[in-house]
């Protein structure tokens, strides 16, 4: 990383290999970073977008999320345009709050640069005319376009991936209001935290292994689903899943995380091959573990004793997430006296006594302009109501609360500068790879990402030299007699 990088950092961990070959290292193997985090003090440069004769369509899963929130302002910037999937209580909580501040930059912002969308390639977005609204020229095909307000080139639609039916709804939408869709970003991703045994401890555990492949595979899996018809109509298109080097590497505390990575990496490397004579491109973006960790929820499994550090050597996330959470805050001045995070149980009552007002916002968030979003939506105001905490205290609340002996369920309190500067990279990636005549089936980001994948394949091929002989031992040749080596 460049200079110029704040650090809150500790000792780097070492993940020992699982045999523990002696002419392989924990240098050779995954090395998620122990309490270290690589943050820039300045955006990156202005991404160099490539080439497009007309603003193209962004169909993002996940608009609460950081990253997509980041991407959408510099393609809006850029003259592009942006539909975004929202759930309705989470868009009314706190997890909402840094959307609900990007809206109302979104309504006020004037001319975005954007180019007329022709009426050929790609299809043209039609814009909305509203009282006051801004200028909009008419392509060859009829359709409205060059609308120049960041309003006009916003939706943001109810979504929740899980659920087939909105997913299809909201691709409709985005096709109906600006033609189609020319790049989807799969951002939907939550982390559970927990041992292989510690989700296995009593039926609420249990469900988290289902929860979390319901968030990170199937949620990305159905709107991708909804999304391919209009693409292969149109013969064109681009589909970006964001996961992470988690995609390449094992880590210890994680295996469900893990697991629904690989998971929908498999499944988009399978269905690439499928699109591809449709001329629709698939490009897995991998950002370092923590990018998508610490801007998305986490939740965390009681822990068992017997994986407590005292009594097992392995680096477990749970401590090394816990002690991270406190050093950024820490490192900034920052301590979460109105943002204490709330367990499971608080998020769940919550949810309920917010119901009607969450049915209200879904009528509302599918109108198609962000002018129908609701102001100022409800949420706990918990300034009020906190308890005076010494700041050591309050610094080591978090990493307390990831080992609490209950289920609990985490938006990371994050600040907002500390969040942009986290996902600065990442957003700068995508923005350069997103519609890309030739983009990468792959692309890790970030040089230490980089370092940890090449270690883990250098790993692999040393593994399949060192075996080679037994491989091969027995083949059978074209007549089918056996060949020895």
């Amino acid at each position: 990383m460049a200079e110029g990088e704040a650090r809150a950092s500790e000792d780097a961990m070492e993940l020992d290999s699982p045999n523990d070959r002696s002419s392989r290292t924990a240098e050779a193997a995954p090395q998620p970073r122990k309490d270290s985090i690589s943050i820039q003090n300045h955006n990156p440069a202005k991404p160099p977008f490539p080439p497009h004769n007309a603003p193209r369509v962004w169909f993002m899963t996940a608009l609460t999320a950081p990253i997509a929130i980041g991407l959408a302002r510099l393609v809006l910037a850029h003259g592009d345009y942006v539909v975004g999937g929202v759930i309705p209580s989470e868009f009314a909580g706190e997890r909402g709050e840094e959307l609900r501040a990007f809206l109302d930059e979104v309504r006020v912002q004037g001319v975005g640069g954007g180019r007329k969308r022709s009426g050929s390639g790609v299809g043209s977005p039609e814009s909305s005319e509203k009282e006051g609204g801004g200028s909009t020229e008419s392509s060859g095909d009829g359709k409205k376009t060059g609308a120049k307000r960041w309003q006009d080139r916003v939706r943001v639609v109810a979504m929740d991936g899980r659920i087939i039916g909105q997913c299809q709804a909201a691709v409709a939408e985005a096709v109906e209001a600006f033609g189609g869709v020319d790049i989807l970003l799969g951002c939907t991703s939550e982390c559970v935290i927990g041992s292989v045994e510690e989700l296995a401890q009593s039926n609420r555990t249990q469900s988290l292994m289902r929860e979390q492949f319901e968030t990170n595979f199937f949620s990305n899996v159905n709107v991708i689903k909804a999304a391919l018809p209009s693409m292969r109509r149109k013969s064109n298109g681009h589909i970006i899943m964001l996961t992470g080097i988690t995609g390449h590497l094992g880590t210890p505390g994680l295996g469900a995380y893990c697991a629904s990575q690989w998971a929908i990496e498999g499944y988009c490397d399978s269905l690439a091959y499928e699109i591809a004579p449709f001329n629709i491109k698939m490009t897995i973006v991998q950002p370092n573990l923590e990018i998508n960790v610490l801007s998305n929820k986490i939740t965390s499994a009681p822990p068992l004793s017997s994986y407590s550090p005292d009594t097992n050597p392995a680096p477990l996330c749970r401590d090394i997430i816990g002690g991270l959470l406190d050093k950024l805050c820490d490192s900034v001045g920052y301590h979460p006296h109105s943002h204490e995070p709330k367990g499971t149980s608080q998020l769940q009552t919550e949810e309920q006594s917010s119901a009607e007002h969450d049915a209200q916002n879904l009528d509302n968030l599918n109108e198609p302009t962000t002018g129908n979003v609701p102001d100022g939506a409800d949420h706990d105001a918990e300034d009020d109501n906190m308890d005076d905490a010494s700041e050591d205290d309050q610094a080591a609340h978090l990493s307390s609360f990831l080992s609490s002996p209950h289920t609990e369920s985490i938006f990371p309190p994050l600040p907002t500068t500390l969040r942009q500067a986290l996902i600065a990279e990442t957003c700068f990636a995508i923005a350069a790879i997103g519609g890309h005549d030739n983009p990468p089936a792959r692309h890790i980001v970030g040089f230490e990402g980089i370092a940890a994948v090449r270690e883990k394949l250098k790993t692999v091929s040393e593994e399949l030299e060192d075996f080679i002989d037994v491989s091969c031992a027995a083949d059978l040749t074209a007549g089918g007699d056996t060949e020895t080596y």
